[in-house]
Order: C-alpha cells, then sequence, then structure tokens
C-alpha cells in the first residue's frame, strides 16, 4: 500500500473520531470522552502527515532539509503547547483560546501567500480556482488573525472591553467587504501581488475593527464566532495544500461555531448580524448623572449560613467571577453540606456565563459538582418564584432585571436568570460595580436581595465555617 493511500485512510479514521468528539462535547457525562476521541485523531492526523512527508522526502536531500524544519517545528509547537497548557488557569481559558485562534488565521495567510508564489505550478484550467482559493483563504485568515488577537486583549483586559464606537461603523465594515469581493474579482483576472497586499491590508484592518466594535457583554459570542472563523481558515488552507482532512476537520470547526454562535446569540436576543455590527456593550445611560439606582443592603456570611440553614430549596447562579476567585471547591462543599442536611439544592446556568461557553460547566464538574443539579437557564427560570435563597455568585449582566423590565436598556430584551422572583437573592460581588457589559445592575438595589461583599472565596468559607 503506497504513503499516499495510508495517509488518506489515516485521515479518514481521524476525521471520524473528530465527528466523534464533538458529539462527545455535547454532554456533560460524554464529555471527557469526546476530549479523548480529539486527541486520538490529531495525533493519528499528525502522524500520517508526518509519514507522507517523511516517504516523499525521503532519499532527497533538498526535501530532508525541509523535512527536518518541519518536524523542528512540531517539536517546538507541542513544548509551547504543553507548557501553556499546564500553566493556564480556567480564568485565562477564553484568553488562551483566542490566542490560538489568532494562530489558525495566521496560518491561513502564510498558506494563501505560499500558494500565490507557487500558482505557477497549477495547471491552466484550475489556475482561476486557485486564485479565487488564495485570496478568499487569506481574507479569512486575516479577519481571524487580528479579531482574535484584540478578543485576547480584551478578554485579557489589556485594553478596555467598550465597544470601539468609530462613526460609519457598519458603512466601514460594509465597504470593506464590498472592498474585497472587487479585489477578488480582480485577482482572478490579474493575480497580481500588490492586489494580495491590499487584500491582506484590508482583512487585517476589518478584522481588528469586527472585533474593537463589539462591548464586552458580547464577548462569549465573539470567542465562539473566531472559532467558526478559524476553522473557516483552516478548510481555506486545506483547499490550497490539497489536504481532505483539513477541509473535512475546517468544515466541522466552522459549521458547529457557527451554529454555537446561532444558539448564544438566541439566547442573548441578539442576531448574529447585530453583535458584529458591535453588539450592546455600551454602558446604560446614568440616572440623573448618578450611578446607582437606589440603597443596598449588605449582609454578612453568619446571616447567610443562617438564612441557607433555613431554607427548603437554594440555587446558585455562577458567573465569571467565581471563576477568577476560584470558589468552586467551597461551593461544591456548601452544596454538599446542604444537601445533607435535606436542602434542595441546584445551579442554574445562563448559556453565556462567563467568557466562554460552558465555562462555568467545566468549572462545577472540576469541583465534582453531580451533574443532575446542574440546569441550563430555561430548565430552572420557572422554579425561581419557589426557591427560597438564589446565591448569586460573582455573575452580573446574566441576571440582570433591566434585560426584562427596562426596554430603554442596553441589554433589553437579553433572556436572563429571574433570580430577584425568589424569596431572598444573596449577591456575591467585591464591590457595587457594574459587569463586563459596563451596565448597571438594578437587583443590587431590590428589596429581596442583599450584598455579601469580598472575594467569593473567602466569603464562601467563611458561610461554610458558619454551618
Amino acid at each position: 500500500m503506497s504513503a499516499v493511500s495510508i495517509a488518506t485512510a489515516a485521515y479518514l479514521v481521524a476525521a471520524l473520531l473528530f465527528v466523534l468528539s464533538l458529539a462527545g462535547l455535547s454532554k456533560h457525562d460524554t464529555s471527557r470522552r469526546g476530549v479523548a476521541f480529539g486527541m486520538t485523531g490529531m495525533a493519528i492526523a499528525l502522524g500520517a502527515t508526518i509519514w507522507l512527508a517523511v516517504s516523499g522526502a525521503w532519499g532527497d536531500p533538498a526535501a530532508m532539509v525541509g523535512l527536518a524544519i518541519m518536524l523542528g517545528a512540531v517539536v517546538v509547537g507541542a513544548g509551547i503547547g504543553l507548557w501553556r497548557a499546564k500553566v493556564v488557569e480556567m480564568t485565562g481559558m477564553p484568553e488562551l483560546i483566542a490566542l490560538l485562534h489568532s494562530f489558525v488565521g495566521l496560518a491561513a495567510v502564510l498558506v494563501g501567500w505560499n500558494g500565490h508564489l507557487h500558482a505557477g505550478d497549477i495547471s491552466p484550467e484550475l489556475v482561476d480556482i486557485h486564485h479565487a482559493e488564495v485570496f478568499i483563504g487569506v481574507f479569512i485568515g486575516g479577519v481571524t488573525f487580528t479579531g482574535s488577537i484584540v478578543a485576547y486583549l480584551k478578554l485579557s483586559a489589556k485594553i478596555s472591553s467598550k465597544p470601539l464606537m468609530l462613526p460609519g461603523k457598519n458603512i466601514l465594515n460594509l465597504g470593506a467587504i464590498a472592498l474585497f469581493i472587487a479585489l477578488t474579482v480582480w485577482y482572478v483576472i490579474d493575480s497580481s501581488l500588490i492586489l494580495l497586499i491590499a487584500v491582506t491590508i484590508v482583512s487585517l484592518l476589518l478584522g481588528w475593527h469586527l472585533v474593537a466594535s463589539i462591548g464586552g457583554g458580547d464577548m462569549p459570542v465573539v470567542v465562539s464566532m473566531l472559532n467558526s472563523y478559524s476553522g473557516w481558515a483552516a478548510a481555506a488552507a486545506g483547499f490550497l495544500l490539497s489536504n481532505d482532512l483539513l477541509i473535512v476537520t475546517g468544515a466541522l470547526v466552522g459549521s458547529s461555531g457557527a451554529y454555537l454562535s446561532y444558539i448564544m446569540c438566541k439566547a442573548m436576543n441578539r442576531s448574529f448580524i447585530s453583535v458584529i455590527a458591535g453588539g450592546f456593550g455600551i454602558a446604560a445611560p446614568a440616572k440623573n448623572g448618578e450611578e446607582e439606582v437606589g440603597e443596598h443592603r449588605e449582609i454578612d456570611a453568619a446571616s447567610a449560613a443562617e438564612m441557607l440553614a433555613g431554607a427548603s430549596s437554594v440555587v446558585i447562579t455562577p458567573g465569571y467571577g467565581m471563576a477568577v476567585a476560584q470558589a468552586q471547591y467551597p461551593v461544591a462543599e456548601i452544596t454538599q453540606k446542604l444537601r445533607d442536611r435535606g436542602v434542595d439544592v441546584r445551579f442554574g446556568i445562563h448559556p453565556v456565563a462567563g467568557r466562554l461557553p460552558g465555562h462555568m460547566n467545566v468549572l462545577l464538574a472540576e469541583a465534582k459538582v453531580p451533574y443532575d443539579v446542574v440546569l441550563e437557564m430555561d430548565e430552572i427560570n420557572d422554579d425561581l418564584a419557589e426557591t427560597d435563597v438564589v446565591l448569586v455568585i460573582g455573575a452580573n449582566d446574566t441576571v440582570n432585571p433591566a434585560a426584562a423590565e427596562d426596554p430603554g436598556s442596553p441589554i433589553a430584551g437579553m433572556p436572563v436568570l429571574r433570580v430577584w422572583e425568589a424569596k431572598n437573592v444573596i449577591v456575591f460581588k467585591r464591590s457595587m460595580a457594574s459587569g463586563y457589559a459596563g451596565v448597571q445592575n438594578p437587583l443590587f438595589f431590590r428589596e429581596n436581595a442583599q450584598m455579601l461583599f469580598g472575594d467569593a472565596k473567602d466569603r464562601v468559607e467563611d458561610i461554610l465555617r458558619a454551618l
């Protein structure tokens, strides 16, 4: 059997494993299996690619030099990947993923440029198609690259999470897309290097502007959107390299990322086009020039423990603040202690809680919280009115009543966890500051809500001791 046949068979197996990986990741109890399928598929794909390169280069000194460079790159990349995976915390995972997306985009740009430089090797009847592939691949890769860099900078707080509001920003975006289409037609007719340089610059600027114009409240959707872009960039690179596995894998990532973005936009009552155009993320106007909208009440850990001990039902709604404080472990202990006392404890997870889809689910699974008590927003919302105590731990925008009650709010219409309907609400926060979307939360001033200030982990541990 030839090396090409062996590699093709391996690619087919890897593609099937990637499909099984996506299926496994769709549920909590099969997620570990899904990750294992994905890792195995990637190992097979990488091994087959190396085998194909070794077979083609054997006996050719020049090709062997190229093979050595490729293997060196694999070793360096694997080392960096293992190091980052080891040191990154769960709170830093969104930033890491955004950064990884940027590498995929950059790779697509480089593959596109390589395709331009070697266009002479393409048969005349396919050269126009090849030129279109080069141009589209460079454009998608450029948008993915700079968009992911901006997302990384916003998520890591290296730049402001507020949206960039340039005059006529939608016209700028549409103009860039129209220019790309015109340049593509021109490039197919006349494959000038100047046109490739022009589309590279346009794509880099568009990627930067698209994500810079999106506010912090929409960043979970942005991460998902960039995941989709990176998939299509990989597929474009696959066409240029005539690599079937890259095409299949890129299409899987691109389509699944697009579908996840659609689900998240639906959960936030936002259209995908609206998010691309800038999302909501603009701070709500303060009333009468004041930031706060009422008087808040405070509670201490001992009183919170007493309230929990006397409750028959408790719902915990976590957010990014829980991840930052790494409070999931004492939260899991409180859950077990209350359940041992006969208290019905459940978790309400908003689809965009945290800064990454599934962020809270992963944290709770990491702390060994039982899957059956972790419920999605739609599963728990109708029960909140009958709940004795709701603990809001580090969440803000996802429990904001302004989304449901204030038509003028920047987050109006966004489905949220209706925690204010419960008999008592305890909000764990460091301060009265607004959330990541920059929107003030009237929940803090409700009569049935009390604030427990300080580090979430410290306060939860205080409650544990009091219990």
